[in-house]
């Protein structure tokens, strides 16, 4: 972790930007962001094949497959998107409070509880050093999750649609 010299930086080391950065991109569910492309679509399948067994069984209830396959399929497609955009959804969430924190002028923190939060103002070296990061590390990051959102939501709508037409 980065530490700022204590005698220019009041916030505690955890509740530092830079620190949330790095807290977050070595953190179990919030590196798949990070992953290569071959890994990263390797983790959202295992996700949308998981969505798809939890979602199957209720779409079987609503469109038996041996009467009704493809609906069948399409509901349960439509289940496993949802599961994946639920995951898409709090990956986008950490890594835009992340963002957030680190464009941000003032740093709040809290000394040690709720009751006395306190603001920081950046120094400008800090203030560029976090700026360049969202722009070079996470601003990628944020890009690949709403591409990876968008074609999920161009899938949903696209079942639910033909869902509707043949239903």
């Amino acid at each position: 972790m980065r530490e700022l010299p204590t005698n220019i930086c009041p916030v505690p080391t955890e509740q530092q930007p830079v620190n949330e950065y790095e807290q977050l991109k070595e953190s179990w569910f919030f590196r798949w962001a990070t992953l290569e492309k071959i890994p990263y679509l390797r983790k959202m399948t295992v996700i949308g094949l998981i969505g798809w067994l939890i979602s199957s069984p209720i779409a079987a209830y609503s469109f038996p497959p041996k009467k009704c396959l493809l609906l069948f399929i399409l509901s349960s497609n439509i289940g496993a998107a949802l599961m994946v955009t639920l995951v898409l959804l709090q990956l986008v969430l950490g890594w835009r409070y992340v963002s957030d924190r680190l464009k941000q002028e003032n740093v709040f923190y809290e000394e040690s509880g709720w009751y006395d939060g306190q603001t920081w103002p950046k120094p400008p070296e800090v203030l560029v050093r976090d700026r360049l990061i969202v722009s070079y590390q996470i601003n990628p990051i944020l890009q690949r999750l709403i591409k990876t959102g968008a074609i999920l939501g161009g899938l949903i709508v696209s079942d639910t649609l033909v869902l509707l037409f043949l239903a």
